[in-house]
Protein backbone atom coordinates (compact mmCIF):
# COMPACT_ATOMS: atom_id res chain seq x y z
CA UNK A 1 0.00 0.00 0.00
CA UNK A 2 1.18 3.42 -0.62
CA UNK A 3 -0.78 5.58 1.34
CA UNK A 4 -1.57 3.76 3.94
CA UNK A 5 1.43 1.90 6.42
CA UNK A 6 0.61 -0.70 8.92
CA UNK A 7 2.29 -2.28 11.45
CA UNK A 8 1.40 -4.82 14.36
CA UNK A 9 2.70 -4.35 18.45
CA UNK A 10 0.95 -6.97 20.89
CA UNK A 11 -2.13 -7.67 19.03
CA UNK A 12 -2.84 -4.28 18.04
CA UNK A 13 -2.72 -3.14 14.43
CA UNK A 14 -1.57 0.35 13.36
CA UNK A 15 -2.84 1.73 10.46
CA UNK A 16 -0.65 5.77 9.84
CA UNK A 17 -1.81 7.72 7.22
CA UNK A 18 1.25 8.24 5.03
CA UNK A 19 0.89 11.05 2.73
CA UNK A 20 2.52 13.79 4.73
CA UNK A 21 3.41 15.96 2.06
CA UNK A 22 0.01 16.67 0.68
CA UNK A 23 -1.50 16.50 4.79
CA UNK A 24 -2.52 13.50 4.14
CA UNK A 25 -5.59 14.58 2.13
CA UNK A 26 -7.37 11.15 0.76
CA UNK A 27 -7.32 10.33 -2.82
CA UNK A 28 -9.45 7.34 -4.05
CA UNK A 29 -6.56 4.81 -3.59
CA UNK A 30 -6.10 5.93 -0.11
CA UNK A 31 -9.75 5.56 1.22
CA UNK A 32 -9.38 1.70 -0.84
CA UNK A 33 -6.42 0.99 0.95
CA UNK A 34 -7.52 2.51 4.28
CA UNK A 35 -10.40 0.05 3.79
CA UNK A 36 -8.29 -2.40 3.08
CA UNK A 37 -6.51 -2.12 6.69
CA UNK A 38 -9.71 -2.10 8.50
CA UNK A 39 -10.65 -5.28 6.98
CA UNK A 40 -6.95 -6.80 7.73
CA UNK A 41 -8.08 -5.99 11.48
CA UNK A 42 -11.16 -7.61 11.15
CA UNK A 43 -10.17 -10.81 9.47
CA UNK A 44 -6.71 -11.30 11.16
CA UNK A 45 -7.67 -13.14 14.22
CA UNK A 46 -4.70 -12.17 16.12
CA UNK A 47 -5.40 -8.75 16.06
CA UNK A 48 -7.48 -7.54 18.66
CA UNK A 49 -7.56 -3.35 18.29
CA UNK A 50 -6.49 -1.11 16.04
CA UNK A 51 -4.99 2.41 16.04
CA UNK A 52 -5.20 4.67 13.27
CA UNK A 53 -2.58 7.49 13.27
CA UNK A 54 -0.57 9.74 11.26
CA UNK A 55 2.95 10.89 12.41
CA UNK A 56 2.92 14.08 10.16
CA UNK A 57 2.15 17.34 11.12
CA UNK A 58 -1.60 17.04 10.35
CA UNK A 59 -3.53 14.08 10.80
CA UNK A 60 -5.69 14.82 7.49
CA UNK A 61 -7.12 17.87 5.61
CA UNK A 62 -9.64 15.83 4.40
CA UNK A 63 -10.34 14.41 1.02
CA UNK A 64 -8.43 15.52 -1.77
CA UNK A 65 -11.45 16.51 -3.83
CA UNK A 66 -10.03 17.15 -7.13
CA UNK A 67 -9.20 13.38 -7.08
CA UNK A 68 -12.09 11.73 -5.75
CA UNK A 69 -14.80 14.00 -7.06
CA UNK A 70 -14.02 12.17 -10.08
CA UNK A 71 -14.97 8.98 -9.03
CA UNK A 72 -17.60 10.05 -7.22
CA UNK A 73 -19.17 12.33 -10.59
CA UNK A 74 -18.75 8.23 -11.92
CA UNK A 75 -20.60 6.58 -9.25
CA UNK A 76 -17.97 4.97 -7.94
CA UNK A 77 -18.63 3.58 -4.61
CA UNK A 78 -15.47 5.10 -1.90
CA UNK A 79 -15.29 1.28 -0.38
CA UNK A 80 -15.78 -1.92 -1.95
CA UNK A 81 -18.63 -4.15 -0.87
CA UNK A 82 -16.65 -6.78 0.48
CA UNK A 83 -14.31 -4.50 2.10
CA UNK A 84 -14.77 -3.08 5.91
CA UNK A 85 -15.52 0.81 5.55
CA UNK A 86 -14.23 2.77 8.07
CA UNK A 87 -16.31 5.15 7.89
CA UNK A 88 -19.45 1.76 8.08
CA UNK A 89 -21.95 3.48 5.77
CA UNK A 90 -21.81 0.35 3.86
CA UNK A 91 -19.79 -2.75 3.14
CA UNK A 92 -18.89 -5.19 6.49
CA UNK A 93 -19.26 -4.33 9.92
CA UNK A 94 -16.66 -3.45 11.90
CA UNK A 95 -16.51 -5.63 15.49
CA UNK A 96 -12.99 -4.66 16.66
CA UNK A 97 -12.49 -1.69 18.68
CA UNK A 98 -10.48 1.31 17.03
CA UNK A 99 -8.36 3.86 19.00
CA UNK A 100 -7.59 7.39 16.85
CA UNK A 101 -5.23 9.73 17.65
CA UNK A 102 -5.41 13.16 15.72
CA UNK A 103 -3.15 16.11 15.37
CA UNK A 104 -2.95 19.52 13.19
CA UNK A 105 -5.68 20.00 10.92
CA UNK A 106 -8.43 17.33 11.27
CA UNK A 107 -10.99 18.57 9.02
CA UNK A 108 -13.85 16.39 7.60
CA UNK A 109 -13.56 12.97 6.67
CA UNK A 110 -11.29 13.07 10.16
CA UNK A 111 -14.19 13.64 12.28
CA UNK A 112 -16.50 11.06 10.29
CA UNK A 113 -13.37 8.84 11.20
CA UNK A 114 -13.22 9.77 14.64
CA UNK A 115 -17.25 9.25 14.90
CA UNK A 116 -17.23 5.75 13.51
CA UNK A 117 -14.70 4.81 15.78
CA UNK A 118 -14.14 4.24 19.49
CA UNK A 119 -11.96 6.54 21.39
CA UNK A 120 -10.24 9.63 20.18
CA UNK A 121 -7.51 11.24 21.59
CA UNK A 122 -5.99 14.52 20.59
CA UNK A 123 -3.17 16.46 20.53
CA UNK A 124 -2.55 20.41 21.99
CA UNK A 125 -3.08 22.59 18.91
CA UNK A 126 -5.57 20.13 17.01
CA UNK A 127 -7.91 21.79 14.29
CA UNK A 128 -11.22 20.80 13.71
CA UNK A 129 -13.65 21.64 11.04
CA UNK A 130 -16.55 19.84 9.18
CA UNK A 131 -16.50 22.37 6.40
CA UNK A 132 -18.26 20.81 3.33
CA UNK A 133 -20.80 23.41 3.64
CA UNK A 134 -18.38 25.69 2.79
CA UNK A 135 -17.66 23.81 -0.76
CA UNK A 136 -21.41 23.95 -2.49
CA UNK A 137 -21.69 20.04 -0.65
CA UNK A 138 -22.42 19.09 2.66
CA UNK A 139 -20.66 15.89 5.02
CA UNK A 140 -21.59 12.41 3.21
CA UNK A 141 -19.25 10.36 5.36
CA UNK A 142 -21.77 10.10 8.20
CA UNK A 143 -21.70 13.02 10.04
CA UNK A 144 -24.84 14.24 10.11
CA UNK A 145 -26.04 10.63 11.41
CA UNK A 146 -23.44 10.64 14.27
CA UNK A 147 -22.38 14.25 15.04
CA UNK A 148 -25.99 15.30 16.65
CA UNK A 149 -25.51 11.07 18.20
CA UNK A 150 -22.66 12.21 19.52
CA UNK A 151 -22.37 15.15 20.57
CA UNK A 152 -25.94 16.46 20.83
CA UNK A 153 -27.96 18.86 18.03
CA UNK A 154 -26.64 22.04 18.87
CA UNK A 155 -23.40 21.52 19.02
CA UNK A 156 -23.48 19.27 15.70
CA UNK A 157 -25.75 22.38 14.01
CA UNK A 158 -23.14 24.46 15.36
CA UNK A 159 -20.50 23.35 13.30
CA UNK A 160 -21.96 21.30 10.54
CA UNK A 161 -24.36 24.58 9.43
CA UNK A 162 -21.93 26.96 9.54
CA UNK A 163 -18.30 25.21 8.42
CA UNK A 164 -16.06 26.90 11.34
CA UNK A 165 -13.33 25.43 12.82
CA UNK A 166 -13.24 24.74 16.20
CA UNK A 167 -9.79 23.48 18.61
CA UNK A 168 -9.07 20.39 20.97
CA UNK A 169 -10.64 22.17 24.14
CA UNK A 170 -14.09 22.68 22.15
CA UNK A 171 -13.62 19.08 21.24
CA UNK A 172 -13.31 17.60 24.39
CA UNK A 173 -16.18 20.14 25.34
CA UNK A 174 -18.60 18.45 23.30
CA UNK A 175 -17.42 14.77 23.39
CA UNK A 176 -16.08 14.13 20.03
CA UNK A 177 -12.62 13.45 21.77
CA UNK A 178 -11.83 12.06 25.18
CA UNK A 179 -8.87 13.20 26.12
CA UNK A 180 -6.07 15.93 25.27
CA UNK A 181 -2.34 14.92 25.18
CA UNK A 182 1.09 16.50 25.14
CA UNK A 183 1.83 12.57 23.14
CA UNK A 184 -1.37 11.74 21.61
CA UNK A 185 0.35 8.93 19.45
CA UNK A 186 1.98 7.14 22.85
CA UNK A 187 -1.58 7.68 24.57
CA UNK A 188 -3.35 6.41 21.79
CA UNK A 189 -1.12 3.75 21.46
CA UNK A 190 -1.36 3.00 25.11
CA UNK A 191 -4.81 2.47 25.24
CA UNK A 192 -5.32 0.52 22.45
CA UNK A 193 -2.55 -1.80 23.97
CA UNK A 194 -4.63 -2.32 27.40
CA UNK A 195 -8.01 -2.95 25.16
CA UNK A 196 -5.85 -5.24 23.45
CA UNK A 197 -5.14 -7.37 26.75
CA UNK A 198 -8.66 -7.69 27.25
CA UNK A 199 -10.91 -10.70 26.59
CA UNK A 200 -11.18 -10.34 22.78
CA UNK A 201 -15.24 -12.25 22.29
CA UNK A 202 -15.88 -9.84 25.18
CA UNK A 203 -14.93 -6.78 23.55
CA UNK A 204 -16.32 -8.11 20.59
CA UNK A 205 -19.69 -8.43 22.20
CA UNK A 206 -19.41 -5.06 23.67
CA UNK A 207 -18.69 -2.98 19.99
CA UNK A 208 -21.50 -5.00 18.47
CA UNK A 209 -23.89 -4.49 21.13
CA UNK A 210 -23.12 -1.01 21.68
CA UNK A 211 -23.85 -0.34 17.93
CA UNK A 212 -27.25 -2.08 17.86
CA UNK A 213 -28.23 0.14 20.28
CA UNK A 214 -27.62 2.97 18.15
CA UNK A 215 -28.68 1.31 14.50
CA UNK A 216 -31.48 -0.80 15.83
CA UNK A 217 -32.62 0.60 19.30
CA UNK A 218 -32.57 0.51 22.81
CA UNK A 219 -34.95 -3.02 22.38
CA UNK A 220 -33.45 -5.28 19.96
CA UNK A 221 -30.07 -4.34 22.00
CA UNK A 222 -31.40 -5.69 25.02
CA UNK A 223 -32.91 -8.88 23.84
CA UNK A 224 -29.60 -9.65 22.87
CA UNK A 225 -28.09 -9.50 26.19
CA UNK A 226 -28.30 -12.13 27.79
CA UNK A 227 -28.17 -14.90 24.74
CA UNK A 228 -24.80 -13.11 24.17
CA UNK A 229 -23.89 -13.55 27.20
CA UNK A 230 -24.47 -17.24 27.58
CA UNK A 231 -22.55 -17.69 24.69
CA UNK A 232 -19.99 -16.03 26.40
CA UNK A 233 -20.11 -18.16 29.47
CA UNK A 234 -19.51 -21.07 27.53
CA UNK A 235 -15.82 -19.71 26.71
CA UNK A 236 -12.33 -20.47 27.68
CA UNK A 237 -11.88 -17.09 28.04
CA UNK A 238 -14.80 -16.56 30.79
CA UNK A 239 -13.50 -19.43 32.54
CA UNK A 240 -9.97 -17.59 32.39
CA UNK A 241 -11.22 -14.64 33.73
CA UNK A 242 -13.72 -16.36 36.63
CA UNK A 243 -10.57 -17.77 37.86
CA UNK A 244 -8.71 -15.04 37.81
CA UNK A 245 -11.11 -13.26 39.73
CA UNK A 246 -10.72 -15.97 42.23
CA UNK A 247 -7.06 -16.21 42.44
CA UNK A 248 -7.01 -12.50 42.56
CA UNK A 249 -4.83 -12.34 39.50
CA UNK A 250 -4.63 -10.98 35.90
CA UNK A 251 -5.90 -13.41 33.42
CA UNK A 252 -4.35 -14.13 29.91
CA UNK A 253 -6.71 -14.40 27.54
CA UNK A 254 -6.37 -16.10 24.08
CA UNK A 255 -9.62 -15.14 22.59
CA UNK A 256 -11.29 -18.91 22.76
Amino acid sequence: MDFIKTEVIDHVLLIELNRNKKMNAFTFQMLQELAEAYTMLEDDKTLRCGFLHSKGDHFTSGLDLADVAEHIAKGAALFGDNAVDPVQLTGRKRTKPVVVAVQGYSLTIAIELILANDICIAAKGTTFGQIEIKRGIFPFGGATIRFAQRCGWGNAMRYLLTGDEFDENEALRIGLIQEISDTPFETGLAIARTIAKQAPLGVRATIVNATKTFEEGFEAAKADLMPTLHKLMQSQDAQKGIQSFVERRVAKFTGE
